[in-house]
């Protein structure tokens, strides 16, 4: 088994059935309910600095950060104007 690193996210992880599946859904996910690309970067970015990401999911509200980002009107759940331009 392979040990996860603890800054990944899914994108960074091995392509088991799991993640495939969670990666399928954010490829399906529907164009005009996504943040846009460079929001989405954006985001990832600070999720990747934030001290609560594990695994590839916030411990603070147990989702993966890459659906929470993907999806235009969510908050950070740990920070909830983090997110907000301008950090």
């Amino acid at each position: 088994m392979n040990k996860l690193c603890r800054k990944c996210l899914l994108e960074d992880m091995d392509e088991t059935d799991y993640f495939r599946r969670l990666k399928n859904y954010i490829s399906a996910y529907p164009q005009e309910k996504r943040a846009d690309g460079e929001e989405y970067s954006r985001r990832l970015e600070i999720c990747r600095s934030c001290e609560e990401l594990y695994d590839g999911m916030c411990r603070k509200c147990g989702c993966y950060v890459e659906l929470r980002a993907l999806k235009k009107e969510s908050r950070c759940a740990a920070v909830p104007d983090k997110w907000q331009s301008g950090g």
